[in-house]
């Protein structure tokens, strides 16, 4: 590819790409919900907002950002969010996403203004590719009890119920490994998927149908369609099945009218269908130190984290862009880009965002020539968001397949991890496992204290070889 460098600016060709990027990341959208563990909807209501001041801030025209599978998933583990919802309620889980995020986006603006950049680029490879399918292993977790299980979660709990030795052994997990939530529910998924007796057929075809389509359809369409095509197909294919039969799994169910009616402007006469959150209760209020030990330390030592493996992405788009069309970028600039999108997303009460690498790449095929593409793809999901009751019957089955053929092929076979040797093996399978079975954060945290650790013996192999 030609180092072709800035694309010269064109609003229509703008338009017509942040359109087909509105509407190719719908299923997205609402499919990472359900990982943040809020109502599907909310993915759809609260994206416009992050991405709009994502736009604003960023100098990269095609870098997209958003809530992805791996922020998601992120999220709801270092918020503990399957045990914060069994006492709160849904609008408290999501003002205490909302305080997270807007941690960490002033965790982001700090790390870009002490220099981080010149340390994010030092990650051993060997961590990142451990962290990297630990949290695909995550995502398929999450995914799996809406694609085989008749109404996901909620069935979940009735088999944990009904099942004395999983029970008494997730009971064991929980007293004796309390920071090892991972382990909780990788073991609760696995039992399900290997107990086959409680799997609903209507949902685990769909699963199945949905993911092997999404995976292989594109080569099946006319070249003609737009990136993402397989997924629109997919889901309006799903939502018509839904729609005419007796379907009985879960689906994406009504979506509620926004309360106050959004936005008001010049007197009445714009109204803009976003749900501001009271700022002052989100971040006075909402008891997120006690998801941290009750200590703002710790919180903001987690946060620090969840953005510096954010700017990883960030990074890894970036550097893209600038070997195969010669675009330049700032570490300091796409940092606070992203520290400005996550207060954005905190205030209407969305998941913490960072850089998507598949919807970036999609924005620059579809003819992208600068910012203003993302931006008219959050005035899109906005405006458009008092339409969406046509998503109401979509199956959450098929938003699962959506999620699950983004990683089930690295999962299943983790070429990075496969390609180490010795102690880089060590270190990146250990932090793949510790990724996976305690917590993104945890993980990525021992990831590199065990590279640290191991570089000792290597400097000692290194020494016994001169």
């Amino acid at each position: 590819m030609s180092k072709s460098g800035r694309p010269k600016f064109n609003p229509v060709s703008d338009m017509l790409a942040g359109a087909v990027m509105a509407g190719t990341s719908v299923p997205q959208l609402i499919a990472y919900a359900e990982t943040v563990g809020y109502a599907s909807y909310r993915g759809l209501s609260t994206a416009g907002p992050s991405l709009i001041a994502w736009g604003l801030a960023t100098g990269s025209p095609w870098m997209n950002s958003g809530v992805t599978s791996m922020t998601a998933l992120m999220a709801k583990v270092d918020l503990n969010g399957e045990a914060f919802l069994a006492n709160h309620t849904e609008e408290d889980y999501v003002d205490l996403v909302a305080a997270y995020s807007f941690w960490v986006g002033l965790a982001s603006i700090f790390l870009a203004l002490v220099g981080f950049g010149k340390l994010a680029g030092l990650t051993p490879k060997p961590v990142s590719a451990g962290f990297k399918w630990g949290c695909a292993l995550g995502v398929v977790v999450a995914a799996l009890p809406n694609g085989i299980l008749l109404m996901g979660s909620s069935t979940m709990k009735k088999i944990v119920s009904s099942e004395p030795a999983l029970s008494s052994f997730l009971e064991f997990l929980k007293g004796k490994l309390s920071m090892c939530t991972g382990a909780v529910e990788v073991t609760k998924v696995f039992w399900a998927a290997t107990h086959p007796q409680y799997w609903a057929v209507a949902p685990t075809l769909v699963f199945l149908v949905g993911t092997i389509w999404v995976m292989n359809g594109k080569s099946y369409l006319p070249k003609a369609l737009p990136p993402g095509s397989e997924v629109i197909i997919a889901t309006a294919l799903a939502t018509l099945l839904s729609s005419h039969t007796n379907y009985t799994g879960g689906i994406v169910g009504e979506i509620p009218a926004l309360q106050g009616g959004g936005i008001s402007l010049f007197n009445g006469a714009l109204q803009i269908p976003v749900e501001i959150r009271d700022y002052k209760r989100i971040l006075f209020e909402t008891p997120i130190a006690d998801q941290f030990g009750g200590s703002y330390f710790v919180l903001f030592f987690s946060a620090c984290i969840f953005a510096a493996i954010n700017v990883l992405s960030i990074m890894g788009i970036a550097n893209t862009f600038e070997s195969e069309n010669g675009i330049k970028w700032s570490f300091k600039r796409e940092m606070c880009a992203q520290g400005v999108a996550c207060a954005a997303a905190g205030l209407v009460g969305s998941a913490p965002v960072s850089g998507s690498l598949s919807r970036s790449l999609v924005s620059r095929i579809a003819g992208t020539t600068s910012q203003f593409a993302c931006i008219f793809t959050g005035l899109l999901w906005i405006f458009c968001m008092p339409y969406m009751s046509i998503m109401s019957p979509t199956p959450k089955a098929i938003l699962s397949a959506v999620i699950m053929s983004a990683v089930i092929k690295g999962v299943c076979d983790p070429k990075d991890l496969k390609a180490l040797k010795g102690l880089d093996a060590i270190e990146g399978w250990a932090t793949a496992l510790a990724t996976a079975l305690a917590s993104p954060t945890i993980g990525f945290g021992f990831g590199i204290v065990l590279s640290i650790a191991l570089s000792f013996f290597r400097t000692k192999e290194k020494s016994k070889t001169l």
